[in-house]
């Protein structure tokens, strides 16, 4: 299969990811076509990580020689690219996004495993205690589940009240707060399907709500396999890089060697030299003998940046 077209949207990501699901249905509601590679839920990751610079998180989204890590970003450069129908509705989508990835999410972790703890293979056990950098304790989150089931559904109790006032979270469309919302419930129901009924009980509008984010789909992906991503990322120079920030408060300037890693978990640190720095974004340039030279984006918020 030959490598994709330097315009494509690559998605790298595997089916059970939550947060990758944000990203396809990203892909749903604007009705776009996509690539779609599928790289292991565990490392090694040999396809992904020269693409990445050791970012081992999923999903990222390649366009060209362009990576882009973590979905921030992700949908970020989607909606610059595919501005209609708009992921965006009255402003608070991306403080929802937020909210979704970090404090719901951490209750929906341990409620999953720890109902599932004990049936989770040892090699994904000691692959996300290295992504953490804590172990990954099934019997601790058994005994947290019973006061985090009740975080959970007080957090979706939020969605079902907001669900009173219109059929979507972002009034009378889909937009990014309901995809963002929707990935917990979705994590949640594919994980362990059996603990649904009991943490929305009583939430009809959530259930009916549900009902209608699935029915947006994945738009249309085509597979493509990893070697053709890394062949893309040869075959093409990076795009134009965003206008650096004069006033930004890393301080430094394009060619400045930087390292960029997650401030929660996964914090491998990728090193590079800076092309731009903005208020939501910051760009590395890297090579690899897989991928020549590529530009990597990272969001700021959830992130760190250091000069070095």
């Amino acid at each position: 299969m030959p490598a994709a077209d330097h315009d494509a949207m690559i998605l790298h990501h595997f089916d059970a990811s939550p947060f990758s699901e944000k990203v396809r249905l990203a892909f749903g509601l604007k009705g776009l076509e996509w690539r779609s590679v599928i790289i292991p839920s565990m490392l090694p990751k040999p396809d992904y990580l020269p693409l990445t610079g050791g970012y081992r998180r999923t999903p990222s989204m390649q366009i060209g020689a362009d990576v882009y890590c973590d979905t921030q970003v992700i949908l970020e450069e989607i909606e610059r690219r595919a501005p209609s129908p708009s992921l965006l509705g009255d402003g608070l989508d991306w403080a929802v996004n937020l909210w979704a990835d970090r404090l719901f999410f951490g209750a929906t972790v341990p409620v999953i495993f720890g109902l599932i703890g004990d049936h989770v293979p040892e090699d994904f056990k000691k692959d996300r205690t290295e992504m953490s950098g804590r172990p990954f304790d099934g019997q601790a989150m058994a005994a947290m589940a019973p006061v985090l089931k009740q975080q959970w559904r007080a957090q979706a109790g939020w969605i079902e009240e907001a669900l009173g006032k219109a059929q979507w979270l972002g009034g009378e469309r889909a937009t990014l707060a309901d995809i963002a919302a929707y990935m917990n419930v979705w994590f949640l129901n594919n994980a362990t399907p059996s603990l649904v009924p009991e943490m929305t009980a009583g939430m009809p509008k959530l259930t009916d709500w549900r009902g209608r984010m699935k029915a947006i789909g994945h738009g249309k992906p085509s597979d493509l396999s990893g070697e053709d991503a890394l062949a893309t990322a040869r075959a093409n120079e990076p795009g134009p890089a965003p206008a650096h920030d004069p006033d930004d408060l890393l301080g430094a300037q394009p060619g400045d060697a930087v390292v960029v890693m997650a401030d929660d978990y996964g914090k491998d640190a990728v090193s590079g030299l800076l092309v731009a720095a903005t208020p939501t974004r910051i760009v590395i340039a890297r090579e690899h003998a897989l991928t020549g030279k590529v530009h990597v984006h990272f969001p700021r918020a959830g992130y760190v940046a250091l000069k070095g």
